[in-house]
């Protein structure tokens, strides 16, 4: 069935309902059928919407539709995690069945994200951290789609929570096809400007300095601004079908603004006690034929700069990552090519101590060196002083968080977009040897898809 009927069908599940029998957090799921979710998120008008999808073609893809329950700090995040776990185990060991009109309880998943810099200046209305349970979440995996909706049971009256539900389900719109991306006349303006790059390149790549501080991730902000920019949703559909291999993701927390992106980097992905995370750093451009793309690739496995710039980033994950783990081992490096850059990877797997939570990852992991630098302190307190921009969720994290598993992206290659202006974002780590018309190149390599969309390119 459509969506729309799907969430009638959900709606009237929930007039069943036997308000004095719910507890907790429990949900009501039907089949439907939708042909694109990042389409389904652009019509509809509720507030917050959120897009995931995992880089790999098999992984379920998810549109979030109003909230549940919000969390504004990774503390809140977990215990609330670990209450559900509770309840869903004590609901298996006592064994009732559920009725057709009852619904299942379970550990729910939860979609946000993290800034880059929980000191520094952020945007409004993203905050620091902020995770939510989705009131409505369309799921898809190979074909097959589910609507579903999430209620509250524990923290306010249950009539108050059935309400909710429905007037969301109420406010679900058909979807609809993804308008047209089409050519504006922006204005762009960088900051930093292209000479104060190069004093930043200049002053962080000193031998005294570099004794001390031997990668710093330095960022630039480039800002497009029109009368009237595309909507962030058609804008992050057509770009994500020319960003294969690399995680897709979108938020709106509120009218007006939007955070969207296609990022290369894993932060790192969890299935239980064994998880998954990587080194992506060290960038070459795109060959015009297979045999240049190798060689390209040959020649940036083989620069010591580049090198460096990978070591340094896995490196200080093992080091992170080591008391957290049992078992630790790195994958040989290897190149990956995007559209416009080539990227050095080096996976690394880990088996975690048991009761290792995810407010311990996120605690520990982000920002990575790949975005920040290395040692941590000293390259955020560089960026801090250097950079006039703010980061915001630029170079955070964005995922999905569950008690069985999560996963999450490096929030880069991103652009917050509002009703006149896109913000493109790009990062360069400056190590030993690097020069800044070299960096300046790649940093508008790392923005030239979502330019070429625009009719920049």
């Amino acid at each position: 069935m459509q969506v729309i009927q799907a969430a009638k069908a959900l709606a009237a599940q929930l007039s069943a309902l036997d308000l004095l029998a719910c507890r907790g957090t429990q949900s009501l799921s039907v089949p439907c059928e939708v042909e694109d979710l990042v389409g389904w998120l652009n019509a509809q008008r509720v507030t917050p919407r959120l897009y995931w999808q995992p880089r790999e073609a098999s992984a379920a893809g998810y549109a979030v539709l109003g909230e549940a329950r919000a969390f504004d700090s990774l503390v809140a995040l977990q215990v609330d995690m670990q209450r559900q776990a509770q309840a869903q185990s004590q609901a298996q060991s006592q064994s009732q069945p559920q009725s057709q009109s009852q619904p299942v309880s379970g550990s729910p998943d939860y979609f946000g994200g993290v800034a880059f810099d929980a000191q520094a200046a952020g945007w409004p209305g993203f905050g620091d951290c902020r995770f939510i349970l989705p009131r409505v979440l369309l799921q898809r995996q190979q074909g097959r789609c589910t609507l579903s909706v999430n209620l509250r049971f524990d923290d306010r009256p249950p009539a108050e929570e059935l309400a909710a539900a429905q007037a969301c389900l109420a406010a679900i719109a058909p979807e609809r096809p993804l308008p047209p991306v089409a050519h504006g006349s922006y204005q762009r303006c960088d900051t930093p400007t292209r000479p104060e790059w190069a004093r930043w390149v200049s002053q962080v790549t000193q031998p005294e300095r570099l004794q001390q501080l031997p990668k710093v991730v330095l960022s630039r902000e480039t800002c497009l601004t029109a009368e009237r920019v595309p909507s962030p949703w058609a804008l992050l559909g057509r770009w994500q079908a020319e960003a294969r291999h690399c995680f897709h993701f979108g938020v709106q927390w509120a009218p007006g603004t939007a955070l969207i992106g296609c990022s290369p980097e894993r932060l790192y992905r969890r299935q239980g006690q064994q998880l998954v995370t990587e080194a992506l750093a060290g960038t070459t451009r795109r060959g015009r034929d297979t045999a240049q793309d190798e060689a390209l690739a040959g020649a940036l496995l083989a620069d010591k700069k580049n090198g460096l710039e990978n070591q340094c980033v896995y490196q200080q994950l093992l080091t992170q990552l080591e008391p957290l783990a049992q078992r630790l081992e790195m994958g040989e490096a290897h190149v990956v090519p995007l559209r416009s850059v080539q990227h050095i990877r080096r996976e690394i797997h880990a088996e975690l101590h048991p009761f290792i939570t995810d407010q311990q990852l996120l605690g520990v992991l982000p920002p990575t060196p790949a975005v920040g630098g290395t040692p941590r302190a000293a390259a955020l307190a560089r960026i801090r002083e250097l950079e006039r921009h703010a980061r915001g969720w630029y170079a955070g994290a964005f995922g999905r968080v569950g008690h069985g598993s999560s996963e999450l992206a490096v929030s880069i290659r991103c652009a917050q977009v509002s009703d006149t202006a896109i913000r493109l974002y790009a990062g360069a780590g400056i190590v030993a040897g690097s020069q800044a018309e070299d960096e300046w190149h790649e940093l508008d390599a790392k923005i030239a898809d979502i330019l070429s969309l625009l009719g920049m390119g």
